[in-house]
């Protein structure tokens, strides 16, 4: 717990049984060779890669069969039903001749490219599950800014005002970010407030993960609220942090 209050983030290595993310990545595999279309990168991008795969039991099996529900509920013991998940691939140039749109620093939901910017889209904790071997920096892998939580969450209570098109203040932009690094099986809990950023694949292999985006049972009536105290949805922390 002294990890996640300090960084804002923890990763668990080797957490997900081979056999969960085995089925999930052979669903994955067989989408992207015989179903992704090239032309929708950027839309795959925004939303998910394989949106039928939203719902089905086997990705969700990795949230709900896999323990990680329960490592999720030890810092926000009441959710919202986790009932959809959203894969997300970082796929090699070199495979379609695409460039897939990078992502900047941002905190997801607030001030989206492709939303209203006055339209808010956030929750309390991202999980993602690890369903390729990444280990190159520049293939794809997530930046997450360790402690940027607590800026982020100073900046929103003190500078931000809803409505604006800025994702993070300068500060955290010109950040470079930690690469998440890892295997088929590794989870990152990450604070919804933690700044992140995913840049292109000059590697040969797509990056696959899943990313289960959690809500506190009240987060819908206190997002604005949520945005500004970075304990507020995390009873169990609260006490350590007061």
């Amino acid at each position: 717990m002294a990890a996640f209050v300090r960084d804002g983030a923890v990763v668990r290595r080797a957490f997900v049984p081979g056999h969960l993310v085995d089925r999930v990545r052979s669903s994955v595999d067989g989408w992207y060779r015989t179903e992704m279309d090239p032309a929708l990168i950027s839309s795959y991008t925004q939303r998910t890669f394989a949106p039928d795969l939203g719902n089905d039991h086997d990705v969700l099996a990795l949230f709900h069969e896999s323990g990680v529900a329960d490592l999720v509920t030890s810092l926000v013991p009441e959710i919202e039903p986790v009932v959809t998940a959203q894969i997300q691939i970082r796929v090699p140039e070199s495979d379609t001749g695409v460039t897939q749109p990078e992502k900047a620093m941002h905190v997801d939901g607030v001030a989206c490219p492709h939303l209203d910017a006055s339209e808010l889209r956030t929750f309390t904790l991202l999980a993602g599950v690890v369903l390729s071997e990444i280990a190159d920096s520049d293939g794809g892998a997530l930046r997450y800014v360790p402690g940027g939580h607590v800026d982020m969450a100073e900046w929103f209570r003190t500078e931000w005002s809803i409505g604006m098109t800025d994702q993070v203040p300068p500060r955290i932009d010109a950040e470079q970010g930690t690469p998440l690094l890892g295997s088929p099986g590794d989870v990152l809990l990450m604070h919804h407030l933690v700044p992140h950023a995913v840049g292109r694949n000059t590697s040969a292999t797509p990056r696959i993960m899943a990313y289960f985006r959690v809500s506190h049972a009240q987060h819908a009536r206190q997002r604005l609220d949520a945005l500004r105290d970075p304990w507020l949805e995390y009873p169990a922390i609260r006490p350590v942090t007061a």
